[in-house]
């Protein structure tokens, strides 16, 4: 399915050229004065106020992405049942982040923006549902085997939204690469996987030519490469994809900024910026867009460098 009936699918557009994805929702959420501080993140919006997240996606679409990331990184049937919510309505929530995705591209359209749109369903790492950070360590004490029973519920649910592609995203570790690839197989949506990095490793160590290498046979798979780490990681990383997988290679960092659970607050400074997407282009990236505080301001700026060539 795609966002638009006349639009090639992404898959087709990646091969065509450069593709822009969206910003980080959560801080678009903050900005407009709602409260995440809770361990279902924004997820916890798709029950409480999900006009809200279509707005978010609308701002990301109108500053010039073309591809939205669902509300779905947080949300699992686990997370949802340590608030009471049980499964039928875990399932139903999982599905209305797709549609609050696909009714912000309708209105998007609606405003007058004519290129194809799409809508990525994320699915996060098994660290995201702890909520305790350990999305950038991994090594939770799972094997390959539990976290497949883990990602699949859900990911079954997210498929038969009808998304155009699922985001396996912010992935720390390549056991846990390895039960994702596992658990899209046989969906019928395509995948792109993208680790999160420190340096030239995954953040639970292994060496990134290893890592992207799972992903280089897996016909669901038609991108792969890094989010949510920091900017200058990128460069390297989709080198790395891009020559191990022959694959189309997605690239969307965080502002630069840490991550500090404890607190559950970001430190430091903003390293990010409109000029460094132009050469990621040129090492392999054709997913390009932001993660955790890139807003659509950034985003516009990155749409702009990525049509003319400079920031």
């Amino acid at each position: 399915m795609t966002g638009n009936a006349c639009s090639p699918g992404l898959a087709a557009a990646l091969a065509a050229g450069t593709v822009v994805l969206d910003g980080g929702l959560s801080n678009q959420l903050e900005s407009a004065g709602h409260d995440l501080s809770d361990a279902l993140w924004s997820a916890r919006l798709l029950a409480e106020r999900p006009d809200a997240i279509a707005e978010a996606h609308l701002a990301y679409f109108l500053a010039g992405a073309s591809v939205a990331i669902t509300a779905s990184y947080q949300a699992t049937f686990e997370g949802f049942a340590r608030r009471g919510i049980g499964r039928a309505e875990a399932a139903r929530l999982l599905a209305l982040s797709v549609r609050l995705a696909r009714e912000a591209a309708g209105r998007a359209r609606d405003a007058g923006v004519r290129r194809p749109l799409w809508v990525a369903a994320s699915a996060g790492p098994y660290g995201a549902m702890l909520a305790d950070g350990s999305e950038y360590r991994g090594r939770y004490g799972l094997g390959v085997a539990e976290l497949e029973r883990f990602h699949r519920p859900r990911l079954e649910v997210l498929a038969a939204a009808g998304p155009d592609v699922l985001a396996l995203e912010t992935v720390p570790d390549a056991d846990e690469a390895v039960a994702l690839l596992c658990a899209v197989r046989g969906l019928g949506v395509p995948a792109w996987l993208s680790y999160t990095v420190d340096g030239p490793r995954t953040r639970a160590g292994q060496p990134l030519e290893e890592a992207f290498a799972l992903a280089a046979e897996a016909d669901e798979v038609i991108a792969i490469g890094v989010n949510c780490c920091a900017p200058r990681d990128v460069g390297p990383a989709v080198e790395i994809a891009a020559r191990v997988t022959g694959k189309p290679v997605v690239a969307y960092p965080n502002s630069g900024e840490s991550w500090d659970a404890g607190a559950r607050a970001w430190d430091g400074r903003t390293t990010f910026g409109a000029e460094q997407v132009t050469a990621w282009r040129a090492r392999g990236a054709r997913l390009i867009g932001g993660c955790c505080r890139v807003g659509p301001e950034s985003i516009a700026s990155i749409a702009r460098a990525l049509e003319t060539g400079t920031a």
